[in-house]
């Protein structure tokens, strides 16, 4: 997830826990493409398709993308981690989304496309939850009409188990961890169509 100070980069590259020693992947955007280019492993369609087997959805267009919004002390250090706001202060409204190290958040990085949706969450807070709107790679679209609760995600979530719902799977739930999730359509449609009702 990112942190407060940025640069101009869809995402800091990672050394790939598979590759050999020694090898480092590199990742930059060309000016002909909005795809992310991946050099030194792995093709690219090796990636997204890695990515498309992880969520289970060949053609994910939607996302969730986790980020802690307060400062915590770390070893000491008083570190400001970054939330929705920070991002919406970014000059053009855009930044780096950084610090993802788990290996299957990164093939999802990987996989996304510029352009794409994604829910901006709130995590590791006192009121974790959807806060806003933005577009891979990353740029700030607008806070959500109103917060929307981890709490009442899960209610909802709760209940599509037993019925059969749009969120009845959600990674929010079923792999809690993951920084960068994919998201289906209803369930991207279902937690937009949240804000404009009262909380449950």
């Amino acid at each position: 997830m990112p942190r407060r100070a940025k640069r101009a980069c869809r995402n800091a590259p990672e050394p790939d826990p598979e590759m050999p020693s020694g090898k480092r992947t590199k990742a930059m955007k060309t000016e002909t493409s909005d795809k992310l280019v991946v050099e030194g492993g792995p093709s690219d369609s090796t990636k997204k398709a890695q990515a498309a087997k992880d969520c289970g959805n060949e053609s994910s267009r939607y996302w969730l993308m986790k980020s802690e919004p307060e400062s915590r002390m770390e070893k000491g250090v008083d570190v400001k981690q970054f939330g929705i706001e920070d991002l919406k202060a970014q000059p053009k409204q855009t930044a780096c989304w950084d610090g993802v190290r788990n290996y299957q958040a990164r093939n999802f990085l990987r996989a996304m496309k510029v352009g794409e949706e994604a829910f901006f969450y709130h995590s590791n807070c006192k009121e974790p939850g959807i806060a806003g709107l933005m577009k891979v790679d990353v740029q700030f679209i607008r806070m959500t009409k109103r917060f929307i609760p981890l709490a009442e995600l899960k209610v909802h979530h709760q209940a599509h188990k037993a019925s059969g719902g749009p969120l009845e799977n959600m990674a929010l739930f079923t792999r809690q961890r993951l920084s960068v999730q994919p998201l289906t359509k209803g369930e991207f449609d279902f937690v937009l169509s949240l804000e404009d009702k009262k909380p449950s």
